[in-house]
This record gives C-alpha cells, sequence and structure tokens, in this order.
C-alpha cells in the first residue's frame, strides 16, 4: 500500500527547472519578506555546502560572496539562528523606531539573495539537468510500486472479509466455554461445599442432645474448609451458598465459643490435654495466632488491672471498713483511726495481687508448654511454629515484662504520691521482699519442668525485685537512721565523760538482734542490714573511744581504783556485752555473715581492749619490776640457816601483795561483769578474761625465765626457789587465773621446780626438759658450770632487765647463738690454757642446741 505522501505528490513536467528561472527576474510573485527569508538562507546554505564547483570563476564567486558578510551583520546574523521569533523581530523593529530603515534593509537584502541565488543555479545548470533526469527514474519506479501497493491492499481486504466471520464465531464460541468451564467450577465447589455443609450438620446434629460430645476440632476442620472454598473461589451471591454462610456464621461463632471455654478451662486447670484440644480447634479454624494474641492480651491486661488495684486507696478503705468522712486523704494517707485497718487491707490485696500474678504467669507457661510439644495430627506442623516467628519473645517474656513494667510504675508512684504506702512498704521491707521471693520461688517450683524453659529467667526475676528497690534503699537508710540515733541518745558528742547505763547498752545490743532477726530469712536482705549494722557498730566504737580516758590516773595500779579507771571498765563491758551478744548471733547465720560483721565487731573489740589495755599492761609492768628483784637476792648461800627458812623470798611477797591488790581493786570488778557477760555465750572468752589469761601466763613465763637467769644456785637456793615458785603458783590461781588452765606456761613452771634438783648428768635423758623452752635449760646449765663459762647477760654487760627485753624480740635460735657464742669463748679459753677437760655441762649445752638447731631446720624444710 503506498504512502499517502507519495500518492499525494503531484508530477513534476520537464520543463519546470527552465520554467521557473524566469520568476529570478519577477519579483511581482514574491512571498512575504516574513517567511521566505529563512527558506532563501537555508536554501543558499545548502547549495553552498553540497554542491561541487568546477570551475576557478565559480570558486572565486563563492568566496567573494557579499552573503558572508550576513553572520556578522548585526540585523541579518539574527535571521541565521535555530530559534528566530519573526513576531519578536517585527515587534522590536517597530519599537525602535527605525521600522522604514529596517524594512529598506531587508529589501536591500532579499535583493541580494536572490541575486545570489540566481547566481548559483546559472552556474549549476549542468548540474541540475541530470538531477532532474534521476528525479524522472525515480517517479516512474514509484508509480510502479504505488501500483503493487494497490494490488496488496485489494488483496488484504478481501482475505480480511474471508475471516472476519469464523474469527467472530470462535471468540463467541471461546467465552461460551470459558463461561460453561466456570460454572462447572462453580457447581464442583458448591457440591463440594453442600456437601462438607452437610457433614457440619450431621456433627452437630448428632451432639445436640449431648454437646460435651461434639467433636469441636472436626467441625472447626469443616468450618474452615466451607470457608474457604467460599472464599478462594467467591462463591457468595449463590443463592444456596449464601444461605450455608449464614447458618455457617452461627456455627462458627458456636465452635469459637466452646473451643474458648476449653483453652481457658485447661489453662485454668492446667490440663495439656484441654488446652491442646483447645489449641487444636483454633488451628483448624485458622485462627491459632490470632486466638493465642488475644489470650496473652487478655492474661496481660489482668495482670496489670491486679497490679493496679493493689494501691487503689478508696478500694483499701472500702475493704478495711469505713474511715469516717472521706475515708483517704489528698495525700493517700487514711483518717485518724483507720490507719490499722488500711494497713491490713493492703498487706491482704498484695498477697492477692501475689496470687494472681503466681497464676497468671502458670498458666501463660502452660499454653507455651503445650504450643511447643502439640503438632498437626495430619501436617505435623508445630503449633508454636504458627505462633511465633523468629525472633519474637516467648509468650512468658511478654506476659512478663508488661507485669514487671506494671509493678515498677506501681511501686514508683507509691512512693512518691503516696506517703501511707511508703511508710508501710518502707518499715515492712522485709514482708514485701518475701512476698517477692515466695512468689519467684512458686513460680519457678511450678515451672521446673525438665525439657522445658522455665517461665522465669535470673534476669527477669531480677527487673521484678529491682522494681521494689526504692523501697529497699528507705528501709536501710530506716535501720541505720534507728540505730544511729540510739548510739548518738548515749554517746552525745558534746559531753564527754558521760558514760551509758547497762540498760541502755542491752536496749542497743537487743534492738541490733532484732534488726537481724527481722531479716534473717532472707540472706540477701540480712548481708545488706549487716553492712548498715557495721556503720552503727563503727560509729559506737567511735563514740565509745572518745569516752575513754587515757591520763596517768588511768594507768596508776598502786592505789585504788580511780574514776577514770571505773569509766573505762564500764566502757569495757559495755562493749564486751554488745560483742558479745552480736558475735552470738552471728554463729546462727551462715559463714558469710561473719564475714560482712568481722570488721565492725572487730572495731568494738580493738576499743574494749584499748580502754583497758594500759592497765592491764602497768600492772603486768608491776609486776615484772618484782620478779626482777629475783636477782637482788642470794640464792648461792650455803648453812643450815638458809634450808631452814620457810619464808617466802621479799621479791615474792611483795609480788604477793600486788597481786592481791590488783584483783581486789581492778580485776573484781572486770571479771565480775564479764562473768556474767560470758554466761551469754559459754564459748565466747570475754575480753577481760583474755587480758587476765594473757597477764598470768606472762608473769609464769618471766619468772621463769629469770629463775633460770639465777647464779650461783645452791641447795639451799634451790629449796627457797622451789617455794617461790609454789608460792607463785599460788598466787596466780588464787588472784589471777586458774593455772592449770593456761596451758604451756604452767607446764613449764611445774617442769622447771625438779629440774633444778637434778643431777647433771641426768638432765640430758629427763623428759621434762620436753616441757621447756630451751633457752630456759641453757640458761639454767650455767648455774652449774664454772664461773669462767659466763652467761650472755655477764658477757654483754647487760642489766636482766635489758636482757629480758631482747629475748622478747629474738626468738629461740637467736637466744642459741648468744649463748653459742659464749660457749666458743669457754672452750677457746680452755685450750689456751691447755686443760683437756671441759665442764660437764659444755657437751649437754651443745647438745640441746643442736637438737634445737634440728628442729628448726626440721620446721623451715618444704613438705
Amino acid at each position: 500500500m503506498a504512502s499517502p505522501v507519495i500518492q499525494q505528490r503531484p508530477s513534476v513536467p520537464s520543463s519546470a527547472p527552465l520554467h521557473r528561472l524566469s520568476t529570478f527576474k519577477d519579483r511581482s510573485s514574491q512571498s512575504p519578506l516574513s517567511s521566505t527569508t529563512p527558506n532563501i538562507s537555508s536554501s543558499s546554505a545548502t547549495f553552498s555546502s553540497s554542491t561541487p564547483f568546477t570551475s576557478n570563476s565559480t570558486t572565486t564567486t563563492v568566496t567573494s560572496s557579499p552573503l558572508d558578510s550576513f553572520s556578522t551583520d548585526p540585523v541579518f546574523s539574527v535571521f541565521l539562528s535555530q530559534d528566530f521569533d519573526s513576531a519578536r523581530f517585527s515587534s522590536q523593529a517597530l519599537s525602535s523606531g527605525s521600522a522604514a530603515a529596517r524594512a529598506e534593509k531587508l529589501e536591500e537584502g532579499i535583493r541580494l539573495l536572490e541575486k545570489q541565488l540566481r547566481s548559483e543555479v546559472l552556474s549549476r545548470h549542468h548540474d541540475l539537468l541530470s538531477q532532474l533526469s534521476s528525479l524522472k527514474d525515480a517517479e516512474s519506479a514509484l508509480s510502479v510500486v504505488r501500483s503493487g501497493i494497490s494490488t496488496l491492499q485489494s488483496s488484504v481486504r478481501r482475505i480480511r472479509q474471508e475471516i472476519a466471520d469464523p474469527h467472530r464465531q470462535i471468540k463467541v464460541k471461546t467465552i461460551q466455554l470459558s463461561n460453561i468451564h466456570q460454572t462447572a467450577e462453580f457447581l464442583q465447589f458448591t457440591v463440594r461445599v453442600l456437601r462438607l455443609s452437610k457433614k457440619l450438620r450431621d456433627l452437630m446434629a448428632n451432639s445436640s442432645s449431648e454437646p460435651e460430645k461434639l467433636d469441636l476440632s472436626k467441625a472447626a476442620q469443616f468450618h474452615h474448609e466451607i470457608h474457604s472454598l467460599c472464599e478462594e473461589n467467591s462463591l457468595s451471591g449463590i443463592t444456596v451458598i449464601d444461605e450455608e454462610l449464614v447458618w455457617l456464621s452461627e456455627i462458627g461463632n458456636k465452635v469459637r465459643s466452646e473451643g474458648m471455654k476449653v483453652l481457658e478451662r485447661g489453662m485454668e486447670g492446667l490440663n495439656q490435654a484441654e488446652v491442646g484440644s483447645g489449641l487444636q480447634v483454633f488451628y483448624n479454624l485458622g485462627e491459632l495466632r490470632t486466638t493465642t494474641d488475644s489470650l496473652i492480651n487478655k492474661y496481660k491486661n489482668q495482670g496489670v488491672k491486679s497490679i493496679s488495684a493493689v494501691l487503689d486507696m478508696k478500694a483499701i478503705s472500702a475493704s478495711g471498713g469505713n474511715f469516717g468522712p472521706g475515708g483517704i486523704q489528698r495525700s493517700g494517707t487514711p483518717q485518724i483511726g483507720g490507719g490499722g485497718k488500711a494497713k491490713e487491707a493492703l498487706w491482704k490485696r498484695m498477697s492477692t495481687c501475689m496470687d494472681q500474678i503466681h497464676s497468671i504467669v502458670v498458666a501463660v507457661w502452660h499454653l507455651q508448654r503445650v504450643l511447643s510439644k502439640k503438632r498437626d495430627p495430619f501436617t505435623h506442623v508445630l503449633l508454636l511454629d504458627e505462633v511465633m516467628q523468629e525472633g519474637d519473645p516467648i509468650l512468658t517474656d511478654r506476659v512478663w515484662e508488661a507485669l514487671v513494667k506494671s509493678f515498677a510504675n506501681q511501686m514508683k508512684s507509691a512512693f512518691t504520691g503516696s506517703s501511707f504506702v511508703k511508710e508501710i512498704f518502707t518499715a515492712g521491707y522485709p514482708k514485701l521482699y518475701t512476698m517477692l521471693e515466695n512468689l519467684l520461688e512458686r513460680i519457678s517450683r511450678d515451672t521446673d519442668v525438665k525439657g522445658v524453659l522455665p517461665a522465669i529467667s535470673s534476669e527477669g526475676k531480677d527487673q521484678m525485685v529491682s522494681a521494689i528497690d526504692l523501697f529497699q534503699t528507705n528501709f536501710l537508710a530506716l535501720c541505720l537512721s534507728r540505730l544511729s540515733d540510739q548510739v548518738n541518745s548515749i554517746f552525745p558528742v558534746s559531753n564527754r565523760g558521760s558514760v551509758p547505763s547497762k540498760d541502755q547498752i542491752s536496749k542497743i545490743a537487743l534492738r541490733i538482734q532484732e534488726e537481724i532477726e527481722a531479716v534473717k530469712l532472707d540472706g540477701r536482705l540480712t548481708l545488706l542490714v549487716l553492712r548498715e549494722i557495721g556503720k552503727v557498730l563503727r560509729l559506737l566504737a567511735q563514740r565509745a573511744e572518745y569516752q575513754i580516758s587515757t591520763g596517768p590516773e588511768a594507768r596508776q595500779v598502786t592505789g585504788p581504783a580511780t574514776s577514770a579507771q571505773l569509766r573505762n571498765f564500764t566502757i569495757c563491758q559495755h562493749l564486751q556485752e554488745i560483742h558479745t551478744r552480736i558475735s552470738s548471733t552471728m554463729l546462727t547465720l551462715p559463714s558469710i555473715a561473719s564475714e560482712v560483721s568481722s570488721d565492725s565487731l572487730g572495731a568494738i573489740y580493738g576499743v574494749a581492749c584499748d580502754s583497758v589495755t594500759s592497765l592491764f599492761q602497768a600492772m603486768l609492768d608491776r609486776l615484772e619490776a618484782c620478779i626482777l628483784q629475783i636477782h637482788d637476792q642470794n640464792f648461792g648461800v650455803h648453812g643450815m640457816d638458809a634450808v631452814m627458812d620457810n619464808s617466802a623470798s621479799p621479791y615474792m611477797e611483795e609480788l604477793q601483795r600486788n597481786v592481791l591488790h590488783f584483783r581486789s581493786e581492778f580485776l573484781v570488778r572486770l571479771l565480775s561483769a564479764s562473768s556474767s557477760t560470758n554466761s551469754l555465750s559459754s564459748n565466747t572468752e570475754t575480753i577481760c578474761t583474755r587480758l587476765v589469761r594473757t597477764m598470768a601466763s606472762r608473769v609464769l613465763i618471766f619468772f621463769i625465765r629469770h629463775a633460770a637467769l639465777v647464779r650461783p644456785l645452791s641447795e639451799s637456793g634451790k629449796l627457797r626457789m622451789a617455794r617461790d615458785m609454789a608460792e607463785l603458783e599460788l598466787a596466780v590461781g588464787q588472784n589471777l587465773f586458774p593455772v592449770e588452765q593456761l596451758g604451756v606456761p604452767y607446764r613449764a613452771l611445774r617442769a622447771f621446780r625438779p629440774v633444778i634438783f637434778l643431777e647433771t648428768s641426768q638432765l640430758g635423758a629427763s623428759p621434762l626438759l620436753q616441757d621447756l623452752p630451751p633457752s630456759v635449760v641453757l640458761h639454767h646449765l650455767y648455774s652449774r658450770g664454772p664461773d669462767e663459762l659466763q652467761s650472755p647477760l655477764q658477757r654483754n654487760k647487760l642489766t636482766p632487765l635489758q636482757y629480758s627485753l631482747w629475748m622478747d624480740s629474738q626468738g629461740e635460735d637467736q637466744i642459741w647463738k648468744g649463748i653459742k657464742a659464749t660457749l666458743d669463748d669457754y672452750a677457746a679459753n680452755i685450750r689456751v690454757r691447755g686443760d683437756k677437760e671441759f665442764s660437764p655441762v659444755y657437751p649437754l649445752m651443745l647438745r640441746v642446741g643442736s637438737l634445737l638447731t634440728e628442729n628448726a631446720s626440721l620446721l623451715q624444710k618444704p613438705r
């Protein structure tokens, strides 16, 4: 089919180019300036760029063409622009005020263009004629093509007429077939729906007389299949289907209702079979996820509502009785006279809330447990996978998070908004904490099933406990404040010298024990309270230390007890009582409680010791000074007069007088109170008893040390020393401490008495040496040796006191080194003198010293 453009194009006569040459001479038929000028310019550009030049004259003409100046001319250059607008150009020419001049210039340009065009045509006359022949051939070819296209179009029209009717018939039949097929499918689905509906009706009819025998799972399966068929195949609008859908909707509601009853009954009774049956119903209905979500939201709302109801002061006042007009004041405090009942009602509602939270969490955990175990019997799909997707929190976590958040908000609101609730929960924090602990323990115990996740993680428990941290902080602060106030009341800072009474001290100790007793059932809370009690004990020790007298009147031991000493005795006894009573309480608690309280109890013990330590040290110094007088006595005399003298040595008589004085003036006051305190805890040694025992042990050891240093020692001197030892044992045992309970010091004293009467040859094999320190044996042997065998005391020209102080600072090995030096000097003198025999004590002392060295090396040897 020929193009319309080709068909409508007029034929061009062969003489047209020559004929139109005459138009260049006559401008009467010229087109308007505004429309022809651009075309002329374009033609000129085309000819000048595409037509080859064959002569030099032509080339010269083109190169010197006046048209070249058009591109630089301000007027004509505008016409060469691609976006030339004749209207705009005319408007500018008219507005410039020189329209006539501009028109004249344009006329001149037109004439110049026509002249140039005429010149171009004449110079290319032969080329134009050859182009004209080619156009004729093309026109002839186009004529043939046009004829073929016309023939083709007629053939196409004929074919179209021949196939149009069959195509129309096929289209109609295809639509008819599609409708028939769709109708058949509708009929098939409708029949399927009606059959399922009949089965469902039969199922419902069979259980109409006994509803409990209705197979809800099967009914739900039929309902879901029918509903799915109708929805997926758009069966609504079919009369019989619409009628069935109305009935199906009623049955669906009934199945959902019965299924929910079974599910809730199973969750309340923790019956896995009923919960599984209920879940299967909703799984078959295709509503398992939405049903589970609604159940979880329901339990969350129940828990939040229960928590909110705990602190509803109006409800508390109603449940606790009428408290007068208004019932509850604006600050959340009951009216006068109603606090006790409101407090009881608050704790009762709190207990009820804990029970409800327990039942909710356990029910949700039970639901989660069944979901994680049950699979659909046909598809074997785990029901939990239908309810939860990867990354979703488990059901119990969702409920617990909501409960903890609500509980924390309510506790915070109660702490800041209700002074009544704040006071009750602060004072009764142990009870509140115990309620929470019992709740968490019950939940953990009831959900502790092997292979199943517990309902609450340890982090979840900590979150619930942290919700009452405000009350814990306040409770501990209140505990510290109560005890600190008592300490400040009996030990005021401004009044030094004021000593509390025994009753006041007993009240503090009792109050501390009550604080511990109130929380002893919970280990964590006990440790927290013990830390606060530790602060109070340190404060008590600090205040008591401030009251202690430390001047000379507190250390005098020659006269009766001074007021300063009596005050120190009282402080010591008070602190000793507190230490004993608190320590006895610690014995009933775990060992970690003693570790927490050890520093604070140590502070009490230290101050109690400090209050009388200076006195005991003064008494001991006095007794040691008496014993040192043993070196002023003559134990080397011989004769019957010395043997027959049964009186004690003067130094021992003075020691006895001092011990008796100490007993009557000081120790009676201290030990009598200590014995009453010690009755509270028979297993604990009191401070004063320990100090007296230490002093008695020191007196015995000090006496043995200096008795061994006595030199010379005659037979009558030995008898006198034995009497002194007997007097010492009697004085210490009657006035200080039972000597048989002193252990090593007493055994040493008992062993030293017979040792001094043994022959030197018998000493080496005597078992009595085992009860004596080696230094005592070695020092005593000096008294049996010659005068040239000097003791370290003589060799170093020390006083007995100086040598005794040195021995206090050294061990047995160092003392032996000093003794060994004297033995070496003795041996050297013997060799220098040329003697061949040593004193019998020399080898014995070496043997005793070597045993000491061997024992020391065995102790140092690693095991």
